[in-house]
C-alpha cells in the first residue's frame, strides 16, 4: 500500500476539526439550555413577589416641625425624605446615572457588556472582585436580597431583575432606587443624604453636591464626605469627569464643579436650619410613649407650638449670655493635648483621631496647635484648613501664651475656636457653666422658644423641665399675692430692718436674712419688691402665715413639698423647674388664669392625615381662675416698677413701658434668674451650674439672666404694639397707689408690719438721699392717722 494513500487530505482534516469545534459549541449550547431550563424551572418558582415593590413601604422617620412648618428634628434608624420621580432634580439623576448605570434606559435590566467584563476581571484576580450591577439589579438586591458576592445570588439578581422591568417603568425603578438606597449617616435616599451632608432640600441641589453624593452608593463608610471628606472629594472629581465624558455637562460647568466649595454638615452639629433640639426631644419622648418603636417608622409628622423666629432668638440669646459670663471668669486652659506625629503625611489622620474626643459645639471648633507663640496660633480643626489666630483673637487666651503659664496653649494642645462678629479667628474654650430659656404664650401655655442647655444636643439633662432649683427672688412676686389677698398693699409699710428668729429647737442655729444694701427703715411693699429686699420679704411673710403661704402657692401650679411653710420660703428656698415658673408667671400676665404649658400642636400620619389636633385651655374662657382679677393688676404693676425703676431696669433697653418681671439670685449665688413678660409673651432664662457652685460675689440675676431675657424679648417682641392691662372691677387708685376697693385705707387695709418705734422717720432720715422716697413714707404714714 502507498504511504500516500493512508494520508488524509488537508480537506479531510479541516473538516473533522470544523465538526469538532461544531460540538463544542453544540455541547456548549445544551449545557446553556440545560442552564437556562434548570434557572427558569427551579430558580425562577423561588422568586419573591414584587408586592414590596409596587406596594412601597419604608420605614420613615418621625419628624418634627415648628408652628411655621421648619424641620427642627428627625427621630429613626432610617432617615428618608421620599420624593416622586419628577421632583429630583435632573442633575441628580445624570450624576447617579453615570456612575452608576449610563445605559440605564438602553438594556432590559441586566447589562451583559458589564457583566462580561466584571467576569474578565474576576477570572483575572481569582474570583468574585466585581460587580456590574445595573441600576435595576441594584433594586433587586436592596429589596430582596443579600450583598454576599455569590454567583447565585448573582443569578437570582439577573432573574429579579427581568422581573422588575416587566413590572415597571424605567422612572419607577429609578425613583425607587434613589429613595431606598443607603448612603451613610443613616440616611436613605439622595434627598435624606442632602439634607444630612448639606443641610438642604434636594430641589436646592447643586452639580458639586450632586456628584458627591451620587459617589456613596458604591461605599457609604469609605466616600462619606463627614468621615473622610479628601477620599469623597476625589470619587467626586471622577464622577463630574464621567458626566463630562457622557456629555451631561459642559466642561465649563465641569471646571467650576471641580473648583467649587462644599460645606458639608457635621456629624456634631445641627441638620437643621433652626436649634431645636431639646423640644424634639421632648416630642420623641411623648411619641414613643404612646407608640413605642412605631414612633420611629410610621412616618409621624408632629406640628409645635414652638415659632422658628422665636427659637433661634432664644438659643442666640442662650449661648451668648453663658459665653457673656465665661469670658467674664478668664481663660482655663487647653481642653487636653497630643504628641504631634515627625512625620507630616501622618499629621492630619493623628489629629482627626484626636479631635473624636473633642466635637464641635456648634461654632465652638477643636482644634490642634502646631504652633504657638504670644503674638500667633495656628491651629488645626478636624476640617484639616489650618487658621492662624492673631491680634484680639489672642486677648482671651493671653495668659495661657506666656512662656512660663503652668496649663498654656503650646502644639499639640487641643483648643476651641470661634468667629467673631467680625468674621476673625479667636481662641474660646467650652463653658462650664449651663443656661436655659423657655417662653410661652400666657393666653393658653402654648410654648414658643425653649432652650433647654447649651449644649446643641438635645438628648442631654434638659433644664427647663427637669432642673430643680432655688428660684430666689423671682418667687417674692408669689408671696406678695398671698399677701394682697390678706389686706396688704403696695402701699403697706413694712420695716426693712434687721433681725434675727431664734432657733425653734436647741440644734439649730439662729437665722438672721441678709441684705445685699443697708436696712432703709420702714418702706413701702412696693418699693421692698423693687428693689428686692429680702427682710421685707420675711417680715410679709411671716405676718401672713407660711402655712397659709405654703397653699396659696400652689395655685400658680408649684409643689407644696418643693416649697415648705417656713420663713425663707419667701427668699426662694424652695425649688422650681423654669417650665413651673414661667407658668406661674403667665397668671399675672393674662390676669389671674392658669394655663397649661403644651407643645404638641398636631400629628399627622405618613399619608399626611390628621391624627390628632391638641385643644388648649385658654385665658378667659375655659381656664380656671386662680387669682382675683384686681389681685393679677395690682402685681403686674409693681412688676413694672421692678422692670422699669429696680433690679430690672435692664429691660430699659427695649424702650418699651409694657414689661414687668423680676430678678432672682440665690444664696451665695447660685443660680441667677429673671422671669417677666408683656402681655403676649412670658419668658424665664437661668444660669448656674449644674452642680451648684457660687457663680461669683458679684453676680447677680441682673447681670446673669437679664441680658438673656433682653436680647430674647428684644427679636421676640418685634413690631408687637405696647399695651397696657386695663384696670379691672374693684381696683381704687388712691394717691397715686393701688388698693382693693373693700381694702382701703382705715376699711381692712394693712398699713403697717412690725413698724415698732421705727415707723416715724427722723428729721435726719428726710435729709438722706432717699429724700423723695422718705417724703413718700410719711405720706404714708400720715395717712394712717386718726
Amino acid at each position: 500500500m502507498n504511504p500516500a494513500q493512508n494520508k488524509k487530505s488537508p480537506h479531510h482534516a479541516r473538516g473533522s476539526i470544523l465538526l469538532f469545534l461544531v460540538g463544542i459549541v453544540a455541547a456548549i449550547a445544551v449545557l446553556i439550555a440545560l442552564g437556562v431550563a434548570y434557572v427558569v424551572l427551579l430558580m425562577g418558582p423561588k422568586l419573591p413577589d414584587l408586592d414590596a415593590l409596587t406596594n412601597f413601604q419604608p420605614k420613615v422617620p418621625l419628624r418634627v416641625y415648628t408652628e411655621d412648618k421648619v424641620l427642627i428634628g428627625e427621630f429613626g434608624e432610617e432617615r428618608r425624605s421620599l420624593v416622586k420621580f419628577q421632583d429630583i432634580p435632573d442633575v441628580m439623576k445624570k450624576a447617579v446615572l453615570a456612575i452608576e448605570d449610563y445605559r440605564f434606559y438602553e438594556h432590559g435590566g441586566v447589562d451583559f457588556v458589564g457583566i462580561a467584563r466584571a467576569g474578565v476581571a474576576d477570572l483575572m484576580h481569582g474570583g468574585a472582585t466585581q460587580g456590574a450591577s445595573t441600576i435595576t439589579m441594584q433594586v433587586a438586591r436592596n429589596f430582596f436580597l443579600t450583598r454576599d458576592k455569590t454567583y447565585s445570588r448573582k443569578i437570582y439578581e439577573m432573574l429579579l431583575a427581568y422581573k422588575i422591568e416587566a413590572a415597571l417603568t424605567k422612572d419607577q425603578i429609578l425613583e425607587l432606587y434613589m429613595n431606598q438606597i443607603f448612603l451613610g449617616q443613616r440616611a436613605y435616599g439622595f434627598a435624606s443624604a442632602e439634607r444630612v451632608y448639606f443641610g438642604k432640600d434636594l430641589k436646592d441641589i447643586t452639580l458639586p453636591e450632586a456628584a458627591m453624593l451620587a459617589g456613596l452608593p458604591k461605599a457609604p463608610s469609605a466616600y462619606n464626605p463627614v468621615v473622610n471628606y479628601k477620599r469623597a472629594k476625589i470619587r467626586q472629581e471622577y464622577i463630574l469627569k464621567r458626566m463630562l465624558e457622557l456629555k451631561y455637562i459642559t466642561q465649563e460647568q465641569y471646571d467650576d464643579a471641580v473648583k467649587a466649595p462644599l460645606h458639608v454638615v457635621e456629624a456634631s452639629s445641627g441638620q437643621f436650619a433652626v436649634h431645636g433640639e431639646y423640644i424634639a426631644e421632648m416630642v420623641r419622648q411623648s411619641l414613643y410613649g404612646q407608640y413605642k418603636e412605631d414612633a420611629y417608622t410610621k412616618g409621624f409628622t408632629v406640628y409645635t407650638t414652638v415659632n422658628s423666629v422665636d427659637q433661634t432668638a432664644a438659643y442666640k440669646a442662650v449661648r451668648a449670655g453663658v459665653m457673656d459670663y465665661d469670658r467674664r471668669h478668664g481663660y482655663r486652659g487647653p481642653e487636653g493635648s497630643m504628641e504631634l506625629p515627625v512625620d507630616q503625611d501622618t499629621l492630619q489622620d493623628a489629629i482627626d483621631d484626636a479631635l473624636n474626643q473633642h466635637p464641635d459645639n456648634d461654632d465652638l471648633i477643636a482644634a490642634v496647635v502646631t504652633a504657638a507663640s504670644a503674638k500667633s496660633v495656628t491651629a488645626v480643626p478636624s476640617s484639616g484648613e489650618a487658621v492662624t489666630v492673631t491680634g484680639d483673637g489672642l486677648k482671651f487666651a493671653a495668659n495661657a501664651l506666656k512662656p512660663n503659664a503652668k496649663n498654656g496653649i503650646r502644639p499639640g494642645s487641643i483648643i476651641r475656636i470661634s468667629k467673631d462678629a467680625k468674621d476673625n479667628w479667636q481662641i474660646t474654650q467650652l463653658p462650664q457653666v449651663e443656661g436655659a430659656l423657655v417662653a410661652i404664650s400666657p393666653d393658653n401655655g402654648a410654648i414658643k422658644a425653649l432652650v433647654g442647655g447649651f449644649e446643641a444636643d438635645g438628648s442631654k439633662f434638659n433644664h427647663v423641665t427637669q432642673a430643680w432649683r432655688q428660684p430666689g427672688s423671682t418667687f417674692k412676686p408669689f408671696i406678695y399675692s398671698a399677701a394682697i389677698e390678706k389686706g396688704v398693699g403696695p402701699a403697706t409699710l413694712v420695716n426693712d430692718a434687721a433681725f434675727t428668729l431664734p432657733p425653734a429647737t436647741p440644734d439649730q442655729q439662729p437665722w438672721s436674712p441678709k441684705d445685699d444694701d443697708e436696712p432703709e427703715g420702714p418702706i413701702t411693699v412696693r418699693r421692698g419688691l423693687q428693689k428686692s429686699k429680702n427682710l421685707v420679704a420675711v417680715r410679709t411673710l411671716n405676718f401672713i402665715g407660711t402655712a397659709y403661704a405654703q397653699q396659696y402657692i400652689t395655685r400658680f401650679g408649684f409643689d407644696a413639698a418643693k416649697n415648705p411653710a417656713y420663713l425663707p420660703m419667701a427668699l426662694g428656698a424652695g425649688a422650681v423647674t423654669p417650665i413651673q415658673l414661667v407658668n406661674g408667671y403667665a397668671v399675672f400676665a393674662n390676669g389671674g388664669y392658669r394655663v397649661n404649658p403644651w407643645l404638641i400642636a398636631e400629628v399627622h400620619d405618613a399619608r399626611g392625615s390628621l391624627m390628632s389636633r391638641f385643644k388648649p385651655i385658654v385665658a378667659g374662657k375655659d381656664a380656671p381662675r386662680v387669682i382675683d382679677p384686681r389681685n393679677a393688676y395690682i402685681i403686674n404693676s409693681m412688676l413694672q416698677t421692678v422692670a422699669q425703676r429696680g433690679t430690672g431696669a435692664g429691660s430699659n433697653a427695649l424702650g418699651r413701658t409694657d414689661l414687668a418681671g423680676k430678678t432672682g439670685t440665690t444664696n451665695d449665688a447660685m443660680d441667677g434668674w429673671f422671669a417677666g413678660y408683656q402681655r403676649n409673651l412670658v419668658a424665664v432664662t437661668w444660669l448656674g451650674y449644674d452642680q451648684p457652685k457660687t457663680l461669683g460675689s458679684r453676680e447677680f440675676g441682673a447681670q446673669l439672666a437679664l441680658p438673656l431675657w433682653v436680647s430674647f424679648m428684644g427679636k421676640a417682641l418685634q413690631g408687637v404694639p405696647q399695651y397696657q392691662i386695663p384696670m379691672p372691677d374693684g381696683v381704687v387708685n388712691i394717691e397715686g397707689e393701688l388698693y382693693y376697693d373693700n381694702m382701703t385705707p382705715g376699711n381692712g387695709f394693712v398699713a403697717g408690719i412690725d413698724l415698732g418705734d421705727s415707723a416715724q422717720p427722723d428729721a435726719e432720715d428726710a435729709s438722706s438721699p432717699n429724700a423723695d422716697d422718705n417724703a413718700d413714707r410719711q405720706k404714708v404714714i400720715d395717712m394712717f392717722k386718726n
